[in-house]
């Protein structure tokens, strides 16, 4: 899909871009856009909140589209410092609604289970808890510091650091998740099927694929205006 057969603009009503995809409404949480918007389009609440049009779109195109790729020749420094504030936000959306609601949901299931698969599972997740733990204090504790840097001028993170040794590390932070679905949707016996393993289930799926669309924010959109950032400080 190249850019021009996306639907989403700055005339388009933003009800009417929720009610193409449902999914876009995690967005305009973590960024802080209230709901009670009335018949405003993306350009009035992009301006009314001080957001980029451009990103803004951009980011709902990526969460909608798989294969849509932004032109991020038409982005500008002051959007990296939006972009990472929305990573944040995603940080802190994942951290305190999802994960606690996936967390729950295994405590739950893990009653019902023999002591093989309860283990299993356990272990599984653990394991993803701590690979996402991680990776989210990678980012928060060297690669966004280091941006910061660039955008403020400082010599600090240049020399020892590049967003290269990130894009090079950047783990796929959905592959873990993917193991703990497979073992609960096809492995665990049909005696253990109950409500309480669908939901689980369409929690993780649901957070799988956000997971997904904030790596390719990060890929498709960070590393490539990071990338210009650096080449210009050289």
């Amino acid at each position: 899909m190249n850019n021009k057969e996306t639907t989403y603009t700055r005339r388009m009503k933003v009800a009417d871009l929720l009610a193409s995809d449902g999914n876009l409404l995690s967005i305009l949480q973590r960024l802080g856009i209230k709901l009670g918007f009335g018949e405003a389009t993306v350009a009035d609440i992009c301006n009314r909140y001080g957001i980029s049009t451009e990103l803004f779109l951009m980011i709902c195109n990526i969460y909608s589209f798989h294969d849509y790729r932004p032109q991020t020749a038409n982005l500008v420094s002051s959007d990296i410092k939006s972009i990472t504030a929305y990573l944040r936000a995603s940080h802190r959306y994942y951290v305190e609604t999802c994960f606690p609601a996936i967390h729950n949901g295994i405590h739950n299931l893990v009653k019902e289970l023999d002591e093989v698969s309860r283990k299993l599972i356990d272990k599984f997740y653990d394991d993803y808890d701590s690979e996402i733990t991680n990776h989210f204090r990678y980012e928060e504790d060297t690669v966004f510091p280091y941006i910061d840097s660039l955008l403020a001028d400082s010599c600090d993170g240049r020399g020892k650091y590049s967003i290269h040794q990130f894009e090079e590390n950047h783990s796929n932070i959905s592959e873990k998740l993917n193991d703990l679905k497979n073992i609960i949707a096809k492995y665990l016996g049909e005696e253990y099927s109950s409500p309480l393993r669908y939901s689980l289930l369409a929690d993780i799926y649901t957070i799988e694929s956000d997971l997904s669309k904030h790596s390719l924010i990060e890929n498709r959109l960070l590393i490539p205006l990071v990338e210009k950032l650096e080449n210009r400080h050289e």
